[in-house]
Formats: C-alpha cells, structure tokens, sequence
C-alpha cells in the first residue's frame, strides 16, 4: 500500500494503528512466498567460500590437532638429534618451523574470518526472512481476528504488556 493512501480495510486500519500514526503506511509487502533460507544461501555461495568453510572445518577439528602434534612431534624429534646428526635440517629453536607455523596461522585466520563473513551473510538472510515471515503472520493474523470479530485494541494491550514482562526478566538486575 502507498504511504497516505485511504486504508479502508478494518484489520488494515489496525495494523495502521499499531504504530500510533494512522497515516495509511503500511510495510509494503509485495509477495506471500515462503523462501528457503539454504536454497538463497547457494545461491550466493561462492566455491572460493566452500574451499574456506571446509579448511576452517578442518583447522577446527581433532584430526587437525593430532595430525600437527605428530608433525610437530616427528620435526622435533629429527631435528633434536634423535635420529643421527646428520638428519637434522632445522636445529634448535627450530627457526624454519616457527615460520611455517607463523605463516599457517595467517593463513587459517584468515580462511576464519572468510567463513565467518560467510555465517554473517547466512545470518542476515535468515533475519531478512524470519522478519518476511514475521510480518506475513502479523497480518494474516489482524486479518483473521478481525474477522473473527476480536477486538484488535485489547489484544494489542495484552500483547504490550506480556512484551514488557518478558523484557523486565531479561533486564539485568541493578
């Protein structure tokens, strides 16, 4: 509906009110479709994302641990002289390790933060829809009460006040 259009609708009129101006704004909905929140996320989804959401996966895993203990484990050991003098290529402090791990730490924070730019997206889409639903429910529901003949106002008090008990338990306490 276009803003400060007649509303001649009586639930539309309440959905009006709800907002303390009557001025004939409503949110503008244009489609009543339901979306599914991963076929939109596919949609988007690049494969450089899928090839950072599977490394950070990876990096984030117990299989990772213990593969990098052994690694770190079988280095040390080699370089410490456990195996002869003449098999060691990185001796104490193990500078070439340090580097190695250095540059694998660059490497995964960033693969973390481009998974987690990726769950900020998925987040936003599923905000985006759970408002679309939200609101497609708010309407059909002053819809159907006014048809029903419930009285939009009471409800809408009732409403306020079972709001401002739940955010009252949520307030943390002074």
């Amino acid at each position: 509906m276009a803003s400060n259009a007649k509303v001649t609708c009586p639930a539309c009129q309440a959905i009006d009110r709800a907002d303390g101006i009557e001025d004939g704004n409503l949110f503008k909905v244009d489609h009543f479709h339901s979306k599914n929140e991963s076929a939109l996320l596919r949609a988007v989804l690049r494969a450089q994302d899928r090839i950072a959401d599977k490394i950070t996966a990876f990096a984030g895993s117990l299989r990772f641990v213990y593969i990098h203990t052994v690694w770190f484990g079988i280095w040390i050991a080699f370089n410490v002289g456990l195996f002869g003098r003449a098999k060691e290529w990185d001796k104490f402090p193990f500078g070439l390790l340090t580097m190695i791990v250095s540059l694998e730490a660059i490497f995964l924070a960033t693969f973390v933060m481009v998974s987690q730019n990726r769950q900020a997206a998925r987040a936003d889409i599923r905000s985006q829809l759970d408002f679309e639903t939200n609101l497609r429910s708010e309407i059909w529901s002053v819809h159907i009460g006014q048809a029903l003949g419930i009285d939009v106002d009471h409800v809408e008090k009732v409403v306020q006040i079972a709001i401002d008990g739940a955010r009252s338990q949520l307030a943390p306490e002074a």
